[in-house]
C-alpha cells in the first residue's frame, strides 16, 4: 500500500500529548527515513508509548502534527492504520485460537485479498519458522513463538511500516536476537522500523535512536554518535573487591560527577579521567578494596542516558546538586 510521496516515512513536529495537566509527551521532533531502524529509547513511562500510539492513528495529538507515510495522524489516522503494520508487547493474538486460524483472522482484518490469502499465510509461516506449529493453540506456545507469530500477523498486509512497541519485552535473550534478526530481513527490503525499548543493548541494533525522558526527546543521532558527541566526561571503568561498598566511597571523591554498579564493577563519570584515576586507585588501595583496574573507557549507551537524565534532573531541581 502506497503512501503519499515524501522522502521520509515518519515527520513529527513539535507533537503534544496531554492527559489534563498530564504533560505525556512534549513537543517531540523527529524525522525517519525509509528503511531506517529507528530506536525509541527510554524508562518505562518516558512517554514511548504513547508517543507510538499517537503515530499511529491510535491516540489524537494535543496539539503539533504528523505524518506517517505521508498521512496526518490527526486527519487521516484510518489511512495511516492502512500503512502500518502495529505490535504492541502483548503481542495481540487470540490464544484460544491456533497459529493458523490467528493468520486468517488478521487475514481479514487487513483485507487480503482472497485470492493472496495462501500464499501470505505460507510467507508468514515460513517467516516466523511456525510451518510444524500451525494447528497449535496459541497459549500453548513460548513466548518466543508467539513473538514470531504476532510479527508475522502484525506484517501479513506488507507494510511500508512497522511499529513495535516494546516487542522484546518478557521474551529470553536467544529469541530477543532471533527477532531482531528477523527485523534486520524486513529492513533489508525496505521497511521502516519503528520500536520502542528499554533495553540498551536492543539499541545498539538501531541505525538512529532517539532518547526520550519526562515526555520529551533529549537526544537523537546514531549510537556511535550518542557515545562520542554527548559524553563530554569522561568514564572510567572500575574493577574491585566490594564493589558497592567501593562505589559509596568513590562517588565522594574530588571530581567524580557520578559512580554507578555495571555488572561486576563501577562505571565512573569524571571530568578528567587522569587526575580521577590516580586518585580512586590510591583511596580504593588505602581502603582495603584492591583495585585491579581503574582505566578509562568508551562509554555505552547506558553511561550516555543516565548521564542525560541525570542531567535532566539537576536542571530540573538545581538544589539536588551536590559539589564536590
Amino acid at each position: 500500500m502506497a503512501g503519499k510521496e515524501n522522502n521520509f516515512a515518519v515527520i513529527a513536529n513539535n507533537l503534544e500529548k496531554k492527559f489534563g495537566s498530564f504533560v505525556a509527551v512534549n513537543r517531540i521532533n523527529l524525522k525517519v527515513s525509509k528503511g531506517e531502524i529507528f530506536g525509541f529509547l527510554g524508562p518505562n513511562g518516558a512517554g514511548k508509548s504513547t508517543t507510538i500510539k499517537i503515530l499511529c492513528g491510535i491516540l489524537t495529538p494535543t496539539s503539533g502534527q504528523a505524518t506517517v507515510s505521508g498521512f496526518d495522524v490527526g486527519t487521516e489516522p484510518e489511512e495511516v492504520k492502512a500503512n502500518i503494520g502495529y505490535m504492541s508487547q502483548k503481542f495481540s493474538l487470540y490464544d484460544d485460537l491456533t497459529v493458523e486460524e490467528n493468520i486468517d483472522f488478521y487475514s481479514g482484518i487487513y483485507c487480503i485479498p482472497q485470492n493472496l490469502k495462501a500464499e501470505r499465510k505460507k510467507w508468514v509461516l515460513d517467516m516466523a519458522g511456525l510451518q510444524e506449529h500451525k494447528n497449535s493453540i496459541c497459549k500453548n506456545l513460548s513466548s518466543g513463538w508467539k513473538q514470531r507469530l504476532a510479527l508475522g500477523c502484525a506484517i501479513i498486509h506488507e507494510p511500508p511500516i512497522l511499529f513495535l512497541d516494546e516487542p522484546t519485552s518478557g521474551v529470553d535473550p536467544i529469541s530477543r536476537r532471533q527477532f531482531w534478526d528477523l527485523i534486520y530481513q524486513l529492513a533489508e527490503k525496505g521497511v521502516t522500523i519503528f520500536v520502542t525499548t528499554h533495553y540498551m543493548e536492543e539499541a545498539e541494533y538501531c541505525d538512529r535512536i532517539g532518547l526520550i525522558y519526562r515526555g520529551e526527546l533529549i537526544a537523537i543521532g546514531t549510537p556511535g554518535e550518542l557515545k562520542t558527541n554527548l559524553m563530554p566526561e569522561d568514564i572510567l571503568e572500575v574493577q574491585c573487591e566490594r564493589p558497592h561498598e567501593a562505589m559509596e566511597i568513590v562517588e565522594k571523591l574530588q571530581g567524580i560527577k557520578e559512580a554507578s554498579l555495571f555488572g561486576r564493577g563501577i562505571h565512573v563519570v569524571s571530568s578528567d579521567s587522569k587526575i580521577s584515576a590516580s586518585l580512586i586507585q590510591t583511596t580504593l588501595t588505602k581502603e582495603g578494596f584492591h583495585p585491579t583496574l581503574v582505566e578509562q573507557i568508551i562509554p555505552s549507551l547506558e553511561d550516555v542516558f543516565v548521564s542525560l537524565i541525570e542531567a535532566c534532573d539537576r536542571q530540573d531541581n538545581p538544589q539536588t546538586e551536590v559539589t564536590k
